[in-house]
């Protein structure tokens, strides 16, 4: 069922009034007779969530046991111990991803940007995995998948030709990690990263964790290179740490000729690093959006599907405290991901697809602070989920 009239709703938590969905899309005009009504009983009405950054294949959120996390303190300990725990367990990217974008749809998420890890341990078997998860979610998620060599490149022989592969078989963008601090070779990095998406016709994604001038000089390589190949708008960085901690006239030059050049961010706003700051961002003409990272793997034991919870926390972040900058918040997992992300026809106006959430809170702000439970969760015109589980 597609056609759908939520009567008494507050949109963003303005007026209340009726909103009718036809052919899973947001109509104007009155309901034709006999259309299915839901009471929204002057709840607010919001656009269904955007995760903007996450890895669905690592996840073990679904699994019976807690994973004991004693990983080391660097972003090598981490790559190495989650490859040899993923090969000693035969974890099951298929069964993870699956069981994410479910709990994902459940709290109000119906697109999603996933990074997949490609590697020479266990080739493109994850990639393979979440494109039938991506499959099995159609019509009820978009889901994106980045290529990512979370191992690094050229100090893997095949991870290239591994990731070619990955991209002919139906991968959406092709994604980099670390070209200083990992690679140890930023040229040759980008040369192939670039190189792929030249090949394929696909964006680029690109994890930079590296600190001050170490990612500056990163970033500026990737700047350039997306000036002369013609990618502009085309080009994300995600994390992108080293703008966070260097001086603001550094840090404003660059964010211009991001702005120019069309590259996002995508932030996850953690406490533990210096974070682009996102009314900086927005102020550059820089579209800054958000996403979890990992959800309980062997990177980390924290996050939930929740993107009103990653929400607050990148409004905790920044400092966000009046209801206008708590709506920069809820923007960042909402229009400015769909935007950042390349995701059409979203939002509540005429003609959006019907993707659609439903809460119990008197303002915008509230939702986002006190996160409660998804009353309704709409996706295509078609109800999905109520009281944050979802329906047989």
């Amino acid at each position: 069922m597609s056609d759908l009239l939520l009567r008494n709703v507050r949109p963003m938590g303005g007026t209340a009034t009726d909103v009718l969905v036809m052919g899973g899309r947001i109509a104007a005009g009155p309901a034709p007779a006999g259309t299915p009504e839901e009471d929204g009983r002057g709840m607010l009405l919001l656009p269904a969530f955007v995760e903007g950054h996450t890895h669905l294949d690592k996840t073990t959120f679904h699994l019976p046991d807690w994973l004991v996390n004693e990983v080391g303190p660097r972003i090598e300990d981490k790559i190495d111990t989650e490859r040899e725990w993923r090969a000693r367990t035969g974890h099951d990217a298929g069964a993870a991803s699956l069981a994410m974008a479910k709990a994902f749809l459940a709290a109000g998420t119906t697109r999603i940007r996933s990074h997949v890890d490609v590697d020479t341990s266990g080739g493109t078997t994850h990639v393979e995995r979440v494109l039938q998860t991506r499959e099995a979610m159609r019509g009820l998620q978009d889901i994106q998948v980045v290529a990512f060599p979370q191992s690094g490149i050229l100090g893997r022989q095949g991870t290239e030709s591994l990731l070619d592969a990955a991209l002919a078989m139906g991968a959406d963008i092709v994604g980099g990690l670390d070209p200083c601090a990992i690679e140890r070779d930023p040229v040759k990095h980008l040369d192939v990263v670039f190189g792929l998406a030249e090949k394929h016709g696909k964006p680029v994604d690109i994890h930079l964790h590296e600190p001050g001038t170490m990612g500056t000089f990163s970033l500026d390589l990737i700047l350039e290179r997306t000036r002369a190949l013609g990618m502009e708008g085309q080009v994300v960085v995600s994390h992108a740490f080293c703008l966070g901690d260097i001086p603001e006239r550094d840090r404003d030059a660059l964010l211009a000729r991001m702005a120019a050049l069309g590259v996002g961010i995508a932030t996850t706003a953690p406490a533990s690093r210096p974070v682009p700051l996102v009314a900086p961002c927005r102020a550059a003409g820089v579209m800054i959006f958000g996403g979890n990272d990992g959800i309980r793997d062997t990177w980390t034991p924290y996050g939930s599907p929740d993107m009103l919870e990653r929400a607050m926390l990148i409004g905790l972040r920044n400092n966000f405290r009046r209801d206008d900058e708590v709506a920069i918040a809820f923007d960042c997992v909402s229009a400015a991901g769909a935007k950042g992300c390349g995701f059409a026809d979203y939002g509540l106006a005429s003609g959006a697809r019907a993707d659609l959430v439903l809460v119990e809170a008197r303002s915008l702000a509230e939702a986002v602070v006190a996160r409660p439970v998804r009353k309704l969760v709409v996706a295509g015109g078609r109800v999905v989920a109520r009281d944050g589980a979802l329906l047989a």
